[in-house]
């Protein structure tokens, strides 16, 4: 099987036992995260009582620290799989107000609507890794 979520590497925050916390590559809504399950099942009912307590722990202080650091109003938990057909969880924060983060403005643009569809918001690798050392210094 080829699945790219298996051994997606890029942009970690964060390894727990049955989980991996990614930065989103795209950035439009900061601190946009994908949390994959480190084994391959592409059902989110094939997950285990272990993997499923884990999930929430970790997807519920991943919800409190953006809120502490980045400040988000709100968010959108989105499990798809059309694309990659890989557990995992789309974690978008929202924000009602525009924030600036070391000289960056992010703005969403789509407050109040589904956060999709939208442009990529691409943000400098300097700028993903303070966000990813912000983020990972509160987990």
């Amino acid at each position: 099987m080829d699945c790219e979520f298996c051994n997606l590497e890029g942009l970690v925050i964060k390894e727990y036992k049955n989980w991996v916390v990614h930065l989103g590559d795209d950035q439009r809504y900061l601190g946009r995260c994908i949390i994959r399950l480190r084994r391959h099942t592409e059902d989110f009912f094939n997950i285990s009582e272990e993997e499923l307590k884990e999930f929430f722990e970790i997807t519920k202080k991943l919800r409190d620290t953006i809120k502490e650091i980045f400040g988000a109003d709100m968010f959108n938990y989105a499990t798809l799989g059309n694309t990659v057909r890989h557990v995992h969880l789309h974690f978008i924060p929202r924000y009602s107000k525009e924030v600036n983060f070391s000289g960056v403005n992010f703005k969403d643009e789509r407050w109040g609507q589904n956060y999709s569809p939208y442009n990529k918001f691409k943000i400098s690798k300097d700028i993903e890794l303070e966000i990813i050392d912000k983020i990972r210094k509160k987990l």
